[in-house]
């Protein structure tokens, strides 16, 4: 693939992420896509869907060496609907890994100049086969046939793309200042169905609402800063899953002073971990 391939045209064949993940080649590392309101969110997209596009532009780059290891996206403003830019530099690359940043830049309301909204590293690697395992088994759970899906709880729209079948530590069903533990466990895919694939896996990282909704059952203003994950499979692997449904866990471990951090994980029904994520979330009271 060349620098300067065009994506497939979104129609409405395509899923909406592939459509929402469409970007063309506009230079040396440089694309541009469009932000729609497909996976829109309170004031701007799905945290998730940037953090896919971040991706996509690497995956896409001619000179990329072996797959998503790990990939970090600090959020330094909310994006808009419209016209937008990524630039991907691979800015050391050795025998077996490389190393990237990453800008996603938008003009300002007013038409100016194009300003950073986001910026973001991955390291990608050429893995060698060797001894692995995990000390994080899947939680035993009701697997996805024996829950039962949920409706969107709010008006957004990045909601209506994923299928959420509830575990344990929903949405409290009162907002009334009570404590409870952190932790949420969900079955999740994509809606309608797709294979999944590494912008998608890092799409799917960031689906766990606001911690401190859950802990303290106030609804207050919260928003991702900075987002890690870390990608324990590969390509092979991820194909085998398909478009079979993971489960997803996440949980707090302290709040302080208006910022809080929680981490998840992601397995497929095998049981295989396949992502790990930490983020920095800004609260408000």
């Amino acid at each position: 693939m060349t620098d300067m391939q065009t994506s497939s045209t979104p129609t409405a064949a395509l899923h909406p992420l592939d459509q929402a993940l469409a970007l063309e080649g506009t230079g040396p590392g440089r694309y541009q896509g469009r932000i729609t309101q497909a996976y829109w969110n309170m004031v701007g997209p799905y945290g998730g869907l940037t953090a896919a596009l971040v991706l996509e532009a690497v995956m896409r780059h001619p000179d990329l060496l072996g797959e998503p290891v790990a990939l970090t996206v600090n959020y330094a403003a909310a994006l808009a609907e419209g016209a937008f830019t990524v630039e991907a530099t691979p800015v050391r690359t050795t025998r077996s890994t490389q190393h990237w940043t990453i800008s996603v830049l938008q003009a300002g309301a007013d038409g100016g100049a194009p300003q950073v909204a986001t910026t973001a590293t991955v390291l990608t690697a050429q893995r060698r086969e060797t001894w692995s395992g995990a000390d994080l088994p899947m939680p035993e759970v009701p697997g996805w046939a024996e829950c039962a899906p949920v409706p969107p709880v709010f008006p957004v729209q990045w909601l209506q793309r994923y299928e959420m079948r509830p575990v344990a530590g929903m949405l409290p069903a009162q907002w009334d200042g009570s404590e409870h533990d952190s932790t949420t466990q969900l079955w999740v895919r994509d809606a309608p169905a797709r294979p999944l694939d590494f912008p998608s896996l890092a799409a799917l990282a960031d689906v766990f609402y606001p911690r401190i909704w859950r802990r303290r059952a106030l609804r207050v203003p919260a928003g991702t800063v900075s987002m890690t994950v870390y990608f324990h499979a590969g390509a092979e692997l991820l194909a085998r899953t398909g478009d079979a449904p993971l489960l997803g866990q996440a949980r707090a471990q302290a709040f302080h002073n208006g910022f809080f951090d929680q981490t998840g994980q992601l397995w497929n029904e095998a049981g295989t971990l396949l992502a790990t994520t930490h983020q920095i979330v800004y609260y408000k009271e």
